[in-house]
């Protein structure tokens, strides 16, 4: 069934993105299990591609370190409880064995609604 996207529903995705990205930074495994989907799948700008176990499991484990995330921008489109989002933000992060370094990445997000609470299904980063 869907249903009319709520006054809120924006300020809820922008606020679980900005979430994201706190606990991306502070390695906040419980954060990011609420905030993924179990069907969470990224996309990285190579085209590997990471369940959500795995990516969770990379942050956790070092192999992707993040920083700090200075959002710039984000556009939100919602249908029901389906939504779409574009975030930009200068994130400062060591990847993958790399060096610590700052990117203008941008993450194409997927969203359900389910239970009253917007999670992340897909993401797809490049940078801008």
């Amino acid at each position: 069934m869907t249903t009319q996207a709520q006054p809120d529903d924006r300020q809820q995705i922008q606020q679980l993105y900005e979430t994201m990205y706190q606990a991306m930074v502070a390695k906040d495994t419980a954060t990011l299990n609420r905030v993924y989907a179990d069907e969470m799948v990224l996309i990285h700008m190579t085209g590997m591609r990471q369940s959500k176990k795995e990516y969770i499991h990379a942050i956790a484990d070092g192999t992707l370190n993040y920083f700090a995330a200075q959002h710039e921008q984000m556009d939100i489109q919602i249908d029901g409880d389906h939504a779409t989002m574009t975030g930009r933000s200068r994130v400062t992060a060591a990847v993958f064995g790399g060096g610590r370094s700052t990117w203008r990445l941008q993450l194409r997000f997927k969203l359900v609604k389910r239970d009253g609470r917007w999670v992340f299904t897909e993401a797809s980063a490049g940078t801008y």
